[in-house]
């Protein structure tokens, strides 16, 4: 029975020309499932329930029950009649939006993956398809007499004069009560006590109210941005401003237009779980927070947002790359803030770039997308030279600070003392800023204390059992880490090789043995340890903000997490201590990540109007990306690295796949990666570089060997591997990740 198109119109959210369609009673429909299966099954609806395309759907497979998708009709030449099953039922809720499913197919064709896999990122949530839950809420009751009301009651009932009913914890919010007093009235009756669904409350954001004053070139991007929101159609303007320019507030704008509009509003970050200060801006501006979406939520707080976006109740939602799936009936404008940062690149399962799929959603959608970087990525940079993109520039900090001076430290000359890792001029610099009172921040981008530790007897190196990599030593919480599989031990008493006792060396400075030399100079410092080890969430980093906000905090000592968005006036000295470890390991990308990383970094120095300076050691201070930092010279780095890519054929003026083979066998791993080099393809704008062993050729007890596919800009690397692989059997003990695009070479 084929579908009919009643109710066919299009609706907010889906891509232009879609025709929603409904499926008659007893119609043959293709269910995708959120599972790493080929594509969709087929299905028969019960003969007594019609349904969308698109709608949430429980399927028999097996012996269990699955929530899937809808995802078209089937014809009539598939699964055989007794052996068709049957839906089991379909969820209330809106259906999955047209662009949605539009994006699955795509995002599942680019980086060949299966299509369930995909959707399993859109369907992340099981419980928001259960029942709805309910809660204990509370309303004005009929007058009882023989209460007393103390004040506190009377607040309490004047807050639940509007007739609605609040959980115990708002109406004491609203009133400035406990909890108890609220329970206390309904006790003796004066609160009538209802069961409310458990969904998510969110106070619509005001567009309407005032944002802040804007200069020339500010009000000019800011109408651009806005513009092309009012306009309702796919465009990409990448927002390029130097640090401190007030990027945010030109595309708090277009978030405004949007929302004046009646839109939905992503706002993409690469850290939001540590994103405080950015959330109080946002909250400054529109009156309302915006909802979250990170892997910090609880599953009851997921259950909500998830339901409330699909809803269309949450209005603008601020997350990390896997918010780009939620199911959005109204999205109407997409911003990517730290568009360069690596952290948009998922590594595991789907190997996807957030950054570059916001772009494919936008025009599948037919929404405007926002970029925003000081230091974009060449691929955008490209992208708005050819015109691909609307570049809008923001020259100048805001307000008339000025960028900081950046003085290179050569420390082949500058010499550290022994076992010290801060050079005598940063040393000096630290004292005069901190006997200014003002704030100074020492950049390390390595946590724990030391990243080896060796017996001193022996030489024996304390390495991780699951991966071919040290353990790294964390003093603070007397443990050895592995940062790339996650095993935890404890620091031995004797040498596992020699057995001698207390022999152990730290070889290297982390974060804690930085924080440990620091407090040794500086006793008087108030001093604090900031990475992802020990600021964990939105409150951990709240409270660091309010710390240097109240100048609790007048040193931090630092990895990545304090490059990106902090706004502290009286920090006014960063100290880079290892500004050369990001240049090892042979990563094509590796002098762009460091100059946008040390960038970043630099530019949370004089913010206001405090003048800033930036103290970078370097072993390599005629590198030509420490001189380009010195200079602030970013378009000349740019023009340099472009050349360097364009005449090794390199992204953005190649492509390149990764082909990752994998086993506890070490033996069948070399099988399987030897077979796959001799079946390579060749020919012209084509070459294969492996097999060879991965640079991690140990990862979480896994033996690991990389390949990898370079072809030209104009050659379809999805089409060259479709046709390699075609033949090849993987074998069951192996596992073969495809990576297009790669930004990881470990």
């Amino acid at each position: 029975m084929p579908p009919t198109a009643a109710n066919s119109a299009s609706q907010p959210g889906d891509p232009p020309g879609t025709q929603r369609v409904m499926v008659d009673a007893g119609a043959r429909v293709k269910v995708l499932l959120p599972l790493p299966l080929a594509g969709a099954y087929d299905y028969r609806l019960p003969f007594d329930l019609p349904a969308e395309i698109g709608a949430f759907v429980t399927v028999p497979l097996g012996n269990r029950r699955v929530n899937g998708v809808i995802w078209g009709p089937a014809g009539e030449d598939g699964v055989a009649e007794d052996k068709l099953r049957e839906v089991i039922g379909v969820h209330p809720l809106p259906p999955l939006p047209a662009a949605n499913r539009a994006f699955v197919d795509w995002l599942s064709g680019y980086y060949l993956a299966a299509p369930g896999a995909v959707l399993r990122m859109a369907m992340s949530v099981p419980a928001a398809f259960e029942p709805p839950r309910t809660r204990t809420a509370y309303r004005r009751g009929t007058p009882v007499e023989g209460v007393k009301l103390t004040a506190a009651r009377q607040r309490v009932l004047e807050a639940a004069d509007d007739g609605f009913a609040l959980p115990a914890s708002e109406l004491a919010r609203q009133a400035g009560v406990s909890s108890s007093v609220v329970k206390g009235l309904a006790g003796l009756g004066a609160l009538e006590t209802v069961q409310i669904p458990d969904e998510g409350r969110w106070r619509m954001p005001d567009p309407a109210l005032p944002g802040a004053d804007l200069s020339a070139a500010q009000r000019e991007a800011a109408d651009a941005v806005s513009k092309a929101v009012e306009e309702d159609d796919f465009s990409v303007t990448l927002l390029d401003g130097v640090t401190g320019s007030g990027k945010t507030e030109v595309y708090f704008e277009a978030i405004a237009a949007a929302l004046a509009a009646g839109r939905q509003v992503l706002v993409m970050l690469p850290e939001i779980a540590l994103s405080s200060q950015w959330l109080g801006r946002f909250e400054r501006r529109f009156g309302a927070a915006p909802a979250e979406w990170h892997s910090d939520l609880t599953q009851t707080q997921r259950r909500r947002t998830w339901r409330g976006v699909a809803e269309g109740r949450v209005r603008v939602v601020v997350g990390a790359r896997s918010a780009l799936h939620l199911p959005y009936p109204d999205l109407g404008l997409i911003v990517v803030d730290e568009e360069h940062e690596t952290a948009f690149k998922q590594e595991d399962g789907v190997a996807y770039h957030a950054r570059d799929m916001a772009v494919v959603r936008a025009r599948l959608a037919g929404i405007p997308l926002v970029l925003a970087s000081a230091t974009p990525s060449l691929e955008s940079h490209v992208n708005a030279l050819d015109g691909k993109y609307c570049a809008m520039h923001l020259p100048q900090r805001h307000g008339g600070a000025s960028m900081p001076d950046v003085q290179l430290i050569d420390i082949t000359k500058d010499k550290p003392g022994r076992q010290q890792w801060l050079s005598p001029s940063l040393q000096k610099a630290l004292r005069e800023t901190l006997d200014a009172g003002q704030q100074a921040l020492l950049f390390l981008n390595r946590r724990g204390y030391a990243p080896l530790t060796l017996c001193r007897t022996c030489g024996h190196r304390l390495a991780c059992p699951n991966c071919s990599t040290w353990l790294v030593e964390h003093r603070f919480t007397r443990s050895l880490q592995c940062h790339h599989c996650g095993y935890t031990g404890r620091m031995p008493q004797n040498c596992p090789s020699c057995d001698d006792a207390e022999s152990f060396a730290a070889c290297g400075p982390g974060v804690e043995r930085l924080w440990e030399e620091a407090t040794a100079l500086f006793p008087d410092a108030r001093g604090e340890v900031v990475t992802s080890a020990t600021v964990h969430g939105p409150l951990q980093a709240a409270a660091y903000v309010k710390r240097m906000a109240n100048l609790e905090t007048n040193l931090v000592i630092g990895t990545q997490i304090v490059a990106k968005g902090y706004h502290f006036p009286m920090l006014t000295l960063v100290g880079v201590v290892d500004a050369d470890l990001g240049l090892n390991g042979g990563d094509l990308r590796a002098a762009e990540r460091t100059y946008q990383l040390l960038h970043q970094v630099a530019g949370r120095a004089g913010r206001e109007g405090h003048p800033g300076r930036v103290m970078i050691q370097t072993a390599s201070p005629q590198a030509p990306v420490m001189q380009a930092l010195a200079r602030h010279d970013r378009d000349g780095f740019l023009r340099s690295e472009l050349d360097l890519r364009e005449q090794t054929a390199f992204p953005p003026f190649g492509r390149l796949a990764a082909l990752i083979v994998s086993s506890r066998d070490e033996e069948a791993a070399d099988r399987a990666a030897r077979l796959l080099g001799r079946t390579a393809p060749r020919g012209a704008g084509v070459e294969v570089y492996g097999p060879a062993p991965a640079p991690l050729s140990l990862l979480r007890g896994r033996y690991r060997r990389r390949l990898l596919l370079k072809t030209g800009r104009e050659i379809s690397v999805q089409k060259v591997l479709r046709d390699w692989l075609k033949d090849f059997q993987v074998p069951s003990q192996v596992r073969l990740q495809l990576d297009i695009d790669p930004y990881s070479f470990l």
